[in-house]
């Protein structure tokens, strides 16, 4: 399957180095020179995966990742050079799936939009055990449509990204199984490294908020100390 890739970059040298990788595995790439220019190609295009830089003209990276979040759950990979702890969470809770800091390997990059990908379009074939619809998972008042790719709780919608549909999905079709932050993130993003520990962290703290009536005292998602994380048998 060819997928379509945005990138959103001013930087001309990156955009080649990306290209030359990315196209080399069979991607299309839509790129755009600003912000303003990659949501009107993302509104446009058919577009399977966001690879946007932060700082870039008109509109920068974080106000993309919004603007795109909230009309479409595709695969958003942040690209940036900055570095700092506080950028990635941000760039996280705007619905961001993964962020990578430049400079960067260009194959790991390539492997990250490959996992991203992989599991966010095939994750449709999923099928639980736990219900009578084979397609839908169901723990406590929450319903997970494996099909749909949708999230409700008590027959409200919630809406998630593709990173944190794949974590619940992961979680909720072995209720009360402990599930360390490596294997979570092995998971869901491919190979894991030292710097992705906040990530996943970020990741279920804002899947907390939009599951948990109560996020300081979690019914749902369940963290076991010096282990990990699961979800609870409702």
């Amino acid at each position: 399957m060819k997928f379509d890739i945005l990138l959103a970059e001013d930087d001309e040298d990156i955009v080649k180095l990306i290209c030359l990788y990315l196209e080399n595995d069979n991607f299309t790439i839509h790129w755009a020179k600003d912000g303003q220019e990659a949501y009107e190609v993302f509104l446009k295009d058919k577009i399977d995966l966001a690879l946007v830089d932060i700082m870039m003209p008109r509109m920068n990276g974080y106000e993309l990742t919004k603007s795109i979040r909230a009309k479409s759950n595709i695969p958003i990979v942040i690209l940036s050079a900055a570095h700092l702890d506080s950028d990635k969470i941000l760039g996280l809770n705007l619905g961001a799936d993964d962020y990578l800091v430049k400079p960067f390997n260009p194959l790991e990059l390539t492997a990250r939009i490959n996992a991203q990908l992989r599991r966010f379009y095939h994750l449709g074939n999923v099928n639980s055990p736990n219900v009578n619809d084979e397609s839908k998972i169901v723990v406590g008042d929450l319903t997970l449509d494996t099909h749909q790719l949708t999230l409700e709780k008590n027959g409200e919608p919630i809406s998630l990204t593709a990173t944190e549909y794949k974590i619940l999905v992961m979680l909720m079709k072995s209720p009360g199984r402990v599930f360390t932050k490596m294997q979570i993130y092995e998971e869901v993003n491919g190979d894991y490294y030292s710097t992705d520990d906040n990530t996943m962290m970020v990741h279920i703290s804002n899947l907390r908020d939009k599951l948990e009536d109560d996020p300081k005292n979690p019914r749902y998602i369940k963290t076991v100390r010096g282990l990990g994380y699961k979800i609870e048998r409702l």
